[in-house]
């Protein structure tokens, strides 16, 4: 692998984990908010310390050749641990056996990474080695029992989070289950990088030269399934985020229709728009279209004529072309459509029948109802070609008034 296939997901890791910083400042307390940031911080960190260059700077700082073995693999020990503890309290339970299950871990995992140290005291390895510190030293006491040991510990981290999610997903939806089925496919590469590494250890004590398996096939797996993990852990926690800011882009640009009849350009008189900064979300963009819609649609009840809604209501409803519900919403929309046409042939709201203005704007309300679902069908509507109707009622709308 290329430096830059360590250090790019360094970086990109880094950055996820500063974005969510300010949710751990605010949830510290949070076990599970804890146990996400130190996932991101863990799997960042053992990018880093993996790649050759920081290996070689480990090793030249503190004087000790291969330093950077037992201190990556007490890394990976620590994101398989940060792992496992954030399904525990993702999935959470009962708060006691939460605590037991994660005290748990954290012991078994910390026991690991304490003998990882202890055996590399223990043991002799003055040649550094780069990337193939596993088979190199595969034989040598003390260092062969470290790295199956961090090897183990990997695979049981993998393979016990994989069947974990696998479980989990039976009983749950949406989000949450795209997030257990992306965790299960990195898990799955997790596994296959420890698979990978301890066949290549094995072939080394049958006396077989299977190094390319731990040098080139290895590494590429860990670097994707770390990636592929992270992932599937914040898209739970992301995608409800990122959902609903495109639907409201969506249903913002599904009101522009709607938006441009009630605002001409270059039509005077109109009210300013707030301004809106460019860096402003799509959730605040909705909010400030509906309600100038709704300022507008508010400002033209004088004009409107019931009469014109109910003639496109009953010819579409004649015709059979259309629902009872979308004969009602193209109605009101050659309403609104008429009453735009006949506010800007300078129509005064004084000359026109109450009575029907009135209804007009209780069909207009009924029409619109709750939510914003049935304000984008309005939107919608002016598309329809039965709105040529309009047209016609705000030509006859002077001599009937």
């Amino acid at each position: 692998m290329r430096n830059s296939d360590y250090y790019l997901p360094a970086i990109a890791l880094g950055i996820a984990f500063v974005a969510k910083f300010p949710a751990l400042l605010r949830g510290w307390r949070d076990p599970l908010v804890q146990s996400v940031h130190f996932l991101l911080l863990t799997a960042g960190i053992c990018f880093f310390f993996a790649a050759p260059p920081s290996i070689t700077a480990v090793n030249r700082i503190t004087g000790v050749a291969n330093l950077s073995g037992p201190l990556v693999y007490s890394i990976m020990c620590a994101f398989g641990c940060a792992c496992l503890v954030l399904i525990v309290n993702w999935r959470g339970g009962p708060a006691e056996r939460v605590r037991r299950s994660t005290r748990r871990w954290i012991a078994v995992y910390g026991a690991a990474i304490v003998l990882i140290s202890v055996l590399f005291a223990l043991g002799d390895a003055p040649v550094e080695r780069l990337r193939d510190l596993d088979t190199y030293y595969a034989n040598t006491p003390f260092i062969r029992e470290m790295i199956v040991t961090y090897l183990l510990a990997h695979i049981t981290s993998a393979l016990v989070t994989c069947v974990m999610c696998l479980r989990w997903a039976r009983e749950v939806r949406q989000w949450l289950r795209a997030g257990l089925v992306v965790l299960m496919v990195g898990f799955v590469f997790n596994l296959g990088f420890g698979v990978t590494k301890l066949t290549a250890v094995v072939a080394r004590w049958n006396g077989h030269d299977w190094d390319e398996l731990s040098t080139a096939v290895a590494p590429p797996l860990a670097a994707f399934g770390g990636l592929v993990t992270t992932v599937g852990f914040l898209l739970p926690l992301l995608g409800p985020q990122v959902s609903e800011a495109l639907r409201a882009g969506v249903a913002h640009v599904r009101l522009g229709v709607l938006w441009r009849r009630l605002r001409p350009l270059r039509s005077p008189g109109l009210a300013p728009v707030p301004g809106i900064p460019w860096w402003a979300s799509p959730e605040l963009r909705l909010t400030v279209r509906e309600t100038v819609i709704h300022d507008e649609l508010l400002k033209l009840q004088p004009y409107l004529d019931d009469r014109v809604r109910q003639r496109v209501h009953d010819a579409m409803l004649a015709a059979g072309r259309s629902e009872p519900d979308q004969a009602r919403i193209v109605g009101v929309a050659a309403m609104l459509s008429a009453a735009i046409a006949a506010r800007g042939q300078g129509c005064s709201p004084e000359e026109a029948d109450q009575e029907y203005a009135q209804a007009g704007a209780e069909s207009l309300t009924a029409a619109l109802g709750l939510g914003r679902e049935r304000l984008v069908r309005l939107s919608g509507a002016f598309r329809s070609p039965h709105l040529a109707e309009a047209a016609r009622g705000a030509q006859s709308r002077p001599t009937e008034r």
